[in-house]
């Protein structure tokens, strides 16, 4: 039998599971795309005002870091400037996710082996499971590519397959990561934290230099990416450095899946015995969550200093720019540029932690699916109080990494430490509603579950695409971000703020009492 016998059931089972999840990703990823054209116009429409970004670009290494150099002024270069980065990284992040899902996942569930019982060759679970992330990049590359061929048809098809590109080599990366781990939580915080490492090789190159032309620009994908140069005299051979890293990862992944056996890892679980105390549902809750707690309250921490940093010099960013102005205020509030900066990095934070408490409760879920919870069940612990040790991680989980947003907040900028806490506490009545969805979307209906992620990429795109489009105050409020006040600067009101905890607790406490009365579905 041919290893990649099964291969296209099992890609067109894989397209079928992800007809919600992969979509909605790659929708919030073209939209934030496709809508900087019109932005951008309104924001530097005039020669003065693009020269005066470039200038600030040239002597501002912070803001660099943050966003990337500007190699053209036209309205497709500025488009790849703003959102080059960030696209690129939601691409690897959805490449990623898909390739983890379809391959560690499977195995750990048990799914994979009663597969591979059949006509199944031993490596088309991987080549499935890559073909759908080519699938998923590939249709990013296409909405990119039409949606900016108006502003110059080399340079749309350029950034499209960059994006694609990039999302393409992290799902090989992931690939190779899945083969090492017997968890898929952990081959998922694995390929992050290299998607990190990439951001942070990127980000001190573009600080050290103004064109890119760095070294430490050159050792990420997300450099290659900015290399390329779309709309800017694109440099078409940048793309042969994606296929090589393609090539070399995949054909790695290739012969690591062909040297172990289903369901192990070339580093497998250590057997215990296990190291402290178990004795309750929210200690093992606590063990098996701890990792990802504690990684993403690193990386809050970290974008508190870097956005603490750029506060002193954000009246600088902006200079005399008025849409630029009006934008900051619309998303931080009417008092003053600083305080409005300083609330929307803040409500930016507060969006990704949505993200956080989504796959936190989501962790319930996997749970029951891999056949580990019913075992636990079976002894004298009840479905709630297992069900409380997970929302416990994931709704004081997201307390702790926004406190740890503000100490950062605090370190690099160093000022208005009251307030800006103030700001990131308030933030979680939102977050909550968030995971309250999940909670309920869960309880009710298990396979529905995923669709909470959709819910959590709603929510980030309006509220950073939203202000940006100037969209009317019905689609804002559709957000629970967008009832919550504006601080720092801004009066606060504790109305809205109850109003949308006792909705977390509501939502949360019906997924609960369906939880208690359906099925396991394990």
């Amino acid at each position: 039998m041919s290893t990649l016998a099964g291969t296209g059931t099992l890609l067109r089972f894989a397209l079928r599971r992800d007809r919600v999840t992969t979509p909605v990703w790659l929708a919030v990823n073209a939209l934030m795309v496709l809508s900087m054209p019109s932005t951008l116009r309104s924001l530097y429409g005039t020669d003065t005002e693009r020269t005066d970004l470039v200038h600030q670009l040239q002597t501002n290494a912070s803001y660099r870091a943050l966003i990337g150099p500007l190699h053209d002024t036209s309205l497709g270069g500025l488009t790849a400037w703003r959102v080059g980065v960030y696209a690129g990284l939601l691409a690897a992040v959805t490449g990623l996710l898909v390739v983890v899902r379809h391959t560690r996942d499977e195995e750990e569930s048990g799914r994979a082996e009663l597969l591979a019982s059949g006509a199944v060759g031993r490596r088309a679970s991987l080549t499935a499971a890559l073909l759908a992330a080519a699938v998923a990049n590939a249709v990013l590359t296409l909405l990119v590519t039409a949606g900016l061929a108006a502003e110059g048809t080399a340079g749309a098809l350029a950034l499209g397959l960059g994006l694609g590109a990039t999302g393409m080599v992290f799902a090989t990366t992931a690939a190779i990561v899945a083969q090492f781990t017997e968890s898929a939580r952990l081959a998922r915080g694995l390929t992050s934290a290299v998607l990190g490492a990439a951001f942070v090789l990127r980000a001190a190159g573009d600080s050290a230099s103004d064109d890119g032309s760095s070294p430490w620009t050159w050792l990420s994908p997300l450099g290659w990416l900015e290399n390329l140069r779309p709309f800017a005299a694109e440099r078409w051979w940048v793309l042969l450095l994606f296929a090589a890293a393609m090539l070399l990862q995949a054909a790695a992944a290739y012969a690591l899946a062909g040297r172990r056996d289903l369901g192990m890892s070339f580093f497998p679980t250590r057997p215990g015995p296990a190291a402290g105390r178990l004795g309750s549902a929210a200690a093992l809750a606590w063990r098996l969550q701890r990792g990802g707690v504690l990684g993403w309250s690193l990386g809050f921490f970290l974008a508190g200093v870097v956005y603490g940093g750029l506060t002193e010099g954000a009246a600088g960013l902006v200079g005399d720019n008025d849409s630029a102005r009006k934008i900051f205020e619309r998303m931080g509030g009417q008092s003053g540029l600083t305080n409005a900066f300083l609330a929307s990095m803040v409500g930016m934070l507060g969006l990704v932690a949505a993200l956080y408490v989504v796959a936190s409760v989501l962790r319930l879920s996997g749970e029951e699916t891999s056949g580990r919870a019913e075992p636990l069940l079976a002894a004298p612990v009840g479905r709630l109080r297992w069900a409380a040790g997970h929302l416990t991680v994931a709704f004081a989980g997201a307390a702790l990494i926004m406190l740890l947003a503000a100490a950062g907040f605090a370190v690099g900028y160093g000022r208005q430490v009251g307030p800006i806490l103030g700001a990131c506490l308030v933030q979680l009545p939102a977050v909550w509603v968030v995971g309250g969805v999940a909670v309920l979307l869960y309880g009710i209906a298990p396979r529905l579950a995923p669709a909470a992620w959709g819910v959590a990429a709603a929510t980030l795109l309006i509220g950073w695409v939203g202000p940006a489009l100037n969209a009317p105050r019905l689609v804002l409020d559709l957000s629970p971000f967008g009832h919550l006040p504006k601080l720092p600067g801004g009066g606060m009101e504790w109305g809205p703020v109850l109003a949308l905890t006792g909705l977390a607790a509501v939502l949360a406490g019906a997924g609960l009492v369906g939880l208690r009365r359906r099925d396991l579905t394990g």
